[in-house]
């Protein structure tokens, strides 16, 4: 049992490795502008070897409709980059890491006792249900063509874009969430005793409600940055639905954790790699701080006295 938990938590890590990796991808697309060209004679540095998957389009016609014509096409793209990211992992990428892995070893290590703690129907099955309904791909689904529908209907070229996008990061991160479920099948808190096993049966890690949720607020929340009810609001629901998860005995504290960290990094690798600059100019000035901030969650248990909760955190 113990070593099926020790392989799962790395595979986790590999996971979190992939989406570090799609987080530096976007960054370091875009070139500054202070950088001047170099000619191929003073070029002599060598190339970075990067696994071959092609860029996203950019949008440089104007085309009003550019997101639309090259949604899937993109979406295949992004798959590409999401699952060869590991190589370029750089050591600056282990200040995140090393946290993320300890977090995901704490949790998986007390999953069995924290989840004991919750009634076998949940310890508030009515609210637990009806927040959790937040989750689902008909919900996240909903707001992504909702923001959509609106923008088309009002010629609001942000919310146009807000759906587009939440909608593609909402497909990557469900290809993604699939995936690892299958190859994890770990059982849910209210199978085999809430033992929690990897390798069974089961599809509890990591949750796809969460990865959901996430991957829809992240984009929602980098699109209105300039408006802190929006911002925030879309990070509260996200946790809000994903705890539910977990009050509502569906999942492990340790899948909520890695579902939450599929969706925030897939969904701003999305908002990154294909968000239009404001014609404005208002949420691209250099001073813009929020594009660079990290979540950060510590958790802690106290076996003396049975209580246990964590920390969540920004940093840049």
């Amino acid at each position: 049992m113990a070593t099926k938990k020790f392989i799962a938590t790395i595979f986790s890590v590999v996971c979190y490795c992939s989406l570090l990796g799609v987080a530096g991808t976007a960054q370091t697309r875009s070139p500054s502008p202070d950088l001047k060209p170099t000619s191929r004679k003073d070029d002599t540095r060598e190339p970075k070897k990067n696994p071959p998957c092609p860029n996203p389009d950019k949008n440089s016609s104007g085309d009003k409709n550019f997101l639309e014509k090259k949604f899937l096409e993109n979406i295949i793209k992004n798959q590409c980059v999401i699952w060869t990211s590991p190589a370029r992992l750089t050591p600056k990428d282990a200040k995140v890491l090393v946290p993320f892995a300890a977090a995901t070893a704490v949790l998986m290590t007390q999953d069995r006792r924290t989840s004991s703690f919750v009634g076998t129907r949940g310890s508030l099955p009515p609210v637990s249900r009806a927040v959790s309904e937040g989750g689902t791909a008909l919900a996240t689904g909903g707001v992504a063509v909702a923001f959509y529908v609106a923008g088309r209907a009002t010629g609001n070229k942000k919310a146009r874009e807000t759906g587009l996008l939440s909608a593609q990061a909402l497909i990557n991160t469900a290809i993604v969430t699939r995936v690892i479920k299958k190859a994890m099948s770990r059982n849910r808190p209210d199978d085999d005793g809430g033992r929690g096993r990897f390798f069974k049966e089961n599809d509890s890690f990591p949750s796809g409600h969460a990865s959901a949720v996430w991957s829809v607020a992240t984009v929602v929340a980098y699109e209105y940055q300039d408006k802190p009810l929006v911002k925030y609001g879309a990070f509260a629901a996200a946790a809000a639905v994903s705890l539910s998860r977990y009050s509502g005995r569906k999942h492990f504290l340790s899948d909520i954790l890695v579902g939450g960290a599929l969706g925030f990094y897939i969904g701003r690798y999305v908002y990154r790699t294909h968000h239009a600059a404001d014609p404005d100019n208002r949420l691209n000035k250099k001073s813009n701080t929020f594009t660079k901030l990290t979540p950060q969650i510590t958790p802690f248990y106290d076996p003396r006295t049975r209580t246990y909760g964590g920390r969540f955190v920004w940093k840049l």
